[in-house]
């Protein structure tokens, strides 16, 4: 049979998604399931890495069931993933000694304080392209290293792994014999000179992690490794392709060219812009990140990016929290009840506050609240303040890079007209979304499918890639004015 299919595996914070998508790049067939979030403590998230590979397994045997899809007809595995989040686990029985400490976890503030109070920001920025923020990984590796009973001696010894968690999935799906991650996520870690593109003596040193510990850093498109010993999966099909969820994004919308810009909307909002094969340091808050490599012998592409910590979680928590919606989908009607949110503004810092604040400690504010404030003005400010923040990232990264292309959109909030076009007024630049808003894991499917010579080149890309609708920016006073309360508000979360 001819194997015509490829398997993305799409690894989010909330959920774990798998794709079978065809040489068109269509969807045969998707499944999601969704798994616990474990919150120890205020500021603290974890995940059991058993659930995400539980909801793996799930979600990879689901799709296989579909009437259209056979393991015959898979030529290759692509893995997308949230990036920051790290687990160790034991080399000899794959089993991890801890949870995972999530991108969203605070705990390591203090010591990114004491670094910074110690004068090795400039030098880990220099490096790494990054900020000393408990965001990255590098601080929750040594948290782990420190806190959990033994595990510095073990690490020492050489029976851990450590990793993101598309080296923990590579890990499980090949029975253990591979442990590697590519350059995108290795670049989110804090640990990874942009330079050398491989680990940095130094920062390893700075942070005591030992080198042992971590995966061999390889490029986003090739054969790492194949399947074995998984349920439901024959041996043998080829792991080829990797990237973060964010570089993902922008190579599934087809921003290939430096100055093109994709903004997703997930459980955070994260805009990055293109580069080229330029490292670009910002000058106001943004990060320089590695955007993919495709293939060993490739140029590697940078970006620089900046992250919104909170977004579509902001809505769960309408949701989950106060029970001002009943689903996420929901929240577009009940915002359109009030033509405006009054003088509410929400500056959803729930986990504090990303690029370009770089604020740990900030804590989310609701302003303006008075008697006659519905839910509906409470819906309609969190939609706001998604958009809001997304607004202050966008005008720094002018400022670094000059003008944008316009911005393409994806994520599951960018399907919400009301927040799309209130992007689009307060940036005053259009906004562009795809057919498609699953761009993250079909470029997955695209580098795993390029790794084994299932696609040439990324033409496929931009083949597949197709407008759904293009929001231009209007009501220009409306945006004057929530800009004004934005600016008010943003300083009260800083207490």
């Amino acid at each position: 049979m001819k194997k015509d299919l490829v398997l993305a595996i799409d690894q989010g914070t909330t959920g774990t998604t798998v794709m079978a998508v065809n040489k068109n790049l269509e969807v045969v067939a998707k499944v999601n399931r969704e798994f616990p979030q474990i919150y120890p403590q205020p500021g603290w998230v974890e995940h059991d890495l058993e659930d995400i590979w539980s909801s793996t397994q799930q979600t990879l045997a689901e799709v296989l069931e579909h009437p259209e899809v056979s393991s015959e007809r898979i030529a290759a595995i692509g893995i997308t993933n949230q990036r920051e989040t790290v687990g160790l686990w034991s080399r000899e029985t794959g089993a991890p000694i801890h949870n995972a400490i999530v991108w969203q976890c605070r705990r390591t503030a203090d010591r990114c304080a004491e670094l910074k109070a110690a004068g090795h920001e400039a030098d880990v920025r220099r490096r790494t392209g990054l900020v000393l923020d408990p965001y990255f990984s590098g601080t929750k590796i040594a948290w782990l290293l420190d806190n959990v009973d033994g595990a510095r001696a073990q690490a020492e010894a050489g029976e851990l792994a450590a990793g993101t968690i598309d080296s923990f999935l590579v890990w499980r799906l090949t029975g253990g014999q591979a442990h590697v991650t590519d350059v995108s996520n290795a670049s989110r870690t804090m640990l990874f000179d942009l330079q050398s593109r491989d680990w940095s003596p130094e920062l390893l040193s700075l942070l005591q992690v030992p080198q042992g510990i971590l995966p061999q850093v390889r490029s986003s498109s090739e054969v790492y490794g194949h399947t074995q010993g998984v349920a439901g999966l024959p041996d043998g099909i080829p792991i080829a392709g990797m990237a973060g969820d964010q570089q993902a994004a922008l190579f599934g919308q087809a921003c290939f060219a430096p100055g093109d810009a994709k903004c997703t909307y997930g459980t955070g909002a994260f805009i990055l812009v293109n580069t080229g094969d330029k490292i670009q340091h910002s000058e106001h808050g943004m990060l320089t990140t590695v955007a993919w490599q495709l293939g060993p012998d490739a140029p590697t592409q940078y970006a620089i990016e900046g992250s919104v910590f909170v977004a579509g979680a902001a809505v769960q928590w309408l949701r989950d929290g106060l029970g001002l919606v009943q689903t996420a989908a929901e929240s577009e009607a009940v915002a359109r009840e009030v033509p405006d949110s009054k003088d509410v503004v929400f500056v959803p810092a729930l986990t504090g506050l990303g690029a370009p604040h770089w604020n740990a400690e900030a804590r989310g504010v609701i302003c303006g609240l008075t008697r006659d404030v519905t839910r509906a003005h409470i819906v309609r400010a969190t939609l706001e303040g998604i958009a809001l923040q997304c607004m202050d990232v966008l005008q720094a990264m002018r400022q670094d890079t000059g003008a944008l292309a316009a911005i393409r959109v994806d994520g599951g909030a960018a399907a919400n007209n009301l927040l799309m076009q209130t992007q689009a007024d307060l940036l005053d630049q259009e906004v562009i979304r795809p057919v498609m808003l699953e761009t993250t894991a079909a470029s997955a499917a695209f580098l795993a499918g390029l790794g084994v010579g299932l696609f040439e080149d990324v033409d496929a890309i931009r083949r597949a890639w197709k407008e759904d609708r293009r929001f231009a920016p209007g009501n220009a006073d409306d945006a004057a004015r929530l800009r004004t309360k934005w600016n008010s508000a943003v300083p009260r979360a800083g207490h």
